[in-house]
Formats: structure tokens, sequence, C-alpha cells
């Protein structure tokens, strides 16, 4: 879903990232996936019909998968040979079926088939790029159509973790609904590019626009920014695409929502609940989590000023005992497009502040 919070940074990036319009006569620029589409095809990764079309709207193949994955990698495409009884050497996807199968990220089945022309599902697309980006962490979405005996399960949690795909407002996924060419490449596009994430964020999300930095001032004096970037490690383990801040020791952390919260996560670390939704003044949470202390939502619509502008629209929080040696509570707000905004203790003190936003 488009997020009209975003829109004006998500315009500016594409004005960067966009090569030449695309001349597909089936390919109008307010296709819902038009930019996607164009960005790839400015990296060679897709591209048309020799009848001068696009085909954004027609389903994708496991052939088709294979060629864009392949392209995409920078895998050898050269036609060959391959381990599966249904693709042929002639087959114009067998040299890229043949890397991708090499380098895990597509599997055949057990009878050393690969249907190559069946259309790859919104399960099916999870997995495949579970495999193709850098993605170790997911917590449990929470959606109504997937069951933990799924084998799409784990990665289906990992692409919505990582902005890659997004769920319907009935709360279903659709694991079994085929993928088009427009929709691979928009899933294709998240995972090289946080101008393209954006666009999965639900209506009225929490979440920060990953193209801008934002700079935090801290009670000691010291500031802060924080960027969203990818090829972070932690203990020598790549994470992805994550909130990284700091310059010689940097520190990673995710922000995610979910239909229920929105929380933070750091790696092989703890998952933090920051919001629960839906935002109801006196709702309690973090109850009996040993990681976080308990919490409680005690204003919404608040006004909030800070250095980087006044919020009229910010949910309080008050947390009374902090879990800390010295056992001081403190408030902090948070506002749709920003997250945390402010972090006052209950003294008085501003022990964290949203300063600048660029």
């Amino acid at each position: 879903m488009k997020n009209p919070l975003i829109l004006t940074s998500t315009l500016l990036a594409l004005s960067l990232l966009a090569s030449p319009a695309l001349a597909a006569s089936d390919l109008p620029e307010n296709h819902r996936f038009y930019d996607e589409i164009d960005y790839l095809v400015g990296k060679k990764v897709i591209s048309g019909y020799e009848d001068g079309t696009m085909q954004p709207d027609r389903v994708v193949t496991r052939a088709e998968a294979a060629i864009m994955i392949g392209k995409l990698k920078g895998l050898d495409g050269t036609q060959r040979t391959t381990k599966f009884s249904d693709v042929s050497k002639s087959s114009k996807a067998s040299g890229y079926i043949a890397s991708a199968q090499k380098a895990g990220y597509l599997s055949g089945y057990p009878d050393d088939t690969f249907h190559p022309d069946d259309a790859i599902t919104r399960g099916d697309m999870a997995i495949v790029l579970s495999n193709v980006f850098t993605t170790p962490f997911s917590s449990e979405i929470g959606f109504t159509d997937i069951s933990r005996n799924m084998k799409a399960f784990e990665p289906i949690n990992k692409m919505v973790n990582y902005n890659i795909a997004a769920g319907y407002p009935d709360r279903t996924y659709r694991p079994l609904t085929d993928v088009t060419r427009g929709q691979f490449s928009a899933f294709l596009a998240r995972g090289l590019e946080p101008v393209f994430q954006n666009d999965t964020h639900m209506e009225n999300s929490y979440l920060r626009d990953k193209t801008k930095e934002y700079s935090y001032k801290y009670s000691d004096g010291s500031v802060s920014t924080e960027r969203y970037a990818d090829g972070g490690k932690v203990a020598g383990y790549p994470i992805g695409f994550s909130w990284e801040s700091g310059t010689d020791k940097k520190s990673y952390h995710s922000e995610n929502e979910t239909y229920d919260q929105y929380y933070i996560a750091y790696p092989y670390s703890e998952v933090l609940t920051k919001l629960p939704f839906p935002v109801e003044k006196g709702k309690k949470f973090n109850v009996d989590n040993p990681f976080a202390p308990e919490s409680k939502i005690t204003g919404v619509n608040v006004t909030i000023k800070t250095a980087y502008k006044t919020f009229t629209n910010a949910v309080e929080i008050t947390v009374e005992n902090d879990l800390s040696p010295n056992d001081t509570g403190y408030k902090y707000y948070m506002v749709e497009g920003f997250g945390r905004v402010k972090t006052v203790a209950l003294d008085g003190t501003v022990n964290i502040e949203l300063v600048n936003v660029e």
C-alpha cells in the first residue's frame, strides 16, 4: 500500500534511481508497479517481449523467476544440461535454473523435476527470496491463512519483517495466489532498495521513512544519527537491511510492525514491544516480559514539542519502573511515520529527542 506520509520522499528518491522511461505499450506510468519494473529494466534484470509489451499482469513461471533471479545475482545463464528431467538444454532458462539451483536459491521436486512452466505463488516467492536476500530474522506476523506446519511459514514472516512483501487488510497473506511479473518485480526491487520497501508500510504506520536519516540528541548532549542500510554484521554474520547508528562502532536494530504491535528487535537479542495495536488509552503491555518494563498508554493525540518540530498526534506511553538499578521511570512519545520522537524522565529530564530528519 502506498503510504501518503512518505510519497514525497519516495518520488524524490525515485528521480535518482529511475532508468529511462519504458516504451512498453502495455505499461503505463500509472501502473502500480511501473517504478519497480522500470528500476529492474535499468539493472537488466527484466526485459520486455519482442512485440513491444512488458505484460506486467501476466503470471510468473518458475523458469522466468529463475531467469530474473539469475540476472539479479549475476549467475551464469549459458544454456546447458540440468539435473531436472523436465528442463532441456535447449530451454532458454536452463542455464539460470542450473545456476540458481547450485547456488541454493531454487530447488526442484523429489522426482527430479522442476516444473518450469508452473506459476510461482506468493508462498513459493517467499521461500525463494528468503534464499536470495539476507533475511536472518523474523517474528510471527499473525496471518490467518498460514500455519507453522507450512514450508513457507518462516520465509513469509521473514519477507514481511524485511518489508519485501506485505499482507492484506483482512490479515491474510494468500500464499497460494499466483504472482504476476509486476508483483515479482516489486518483491525484487524491495529486496534491493529501501525506497521501495516504504510501500509495504501499513496505513497509519509508525515506521520511519527508510530513505531518510534521523538524528537524536541525548541527555549528555551527544547526537546520534540513524540510517537504514544493508551490509551490517553482528558477530561476523550479515543481518541484511536494518537501522544503524554510530561510526567506528556501529549498533543495529530493526523496526517492525504487525497487525498487533510496533516493536524494536536487536540482532540475536531481545524483541521489545513499543506500541500495541489498536492504540487505546489505558492499555497496558509488556506485562510479565522479563526483558522490558511494564508500560501503559497514557495519552493519545498528545502535543509534544521536539527540536525538530511540534507534533500534535503523539501517543504517550508511561513506564513507571524501567527495571534499572536506579528504578526511575519515564515517558516516551510515538508518532505515525516517525516512531519514537522523544523520551522524558518522570522528573522532567529529556533523555532522547528527535532533532533532525533529512
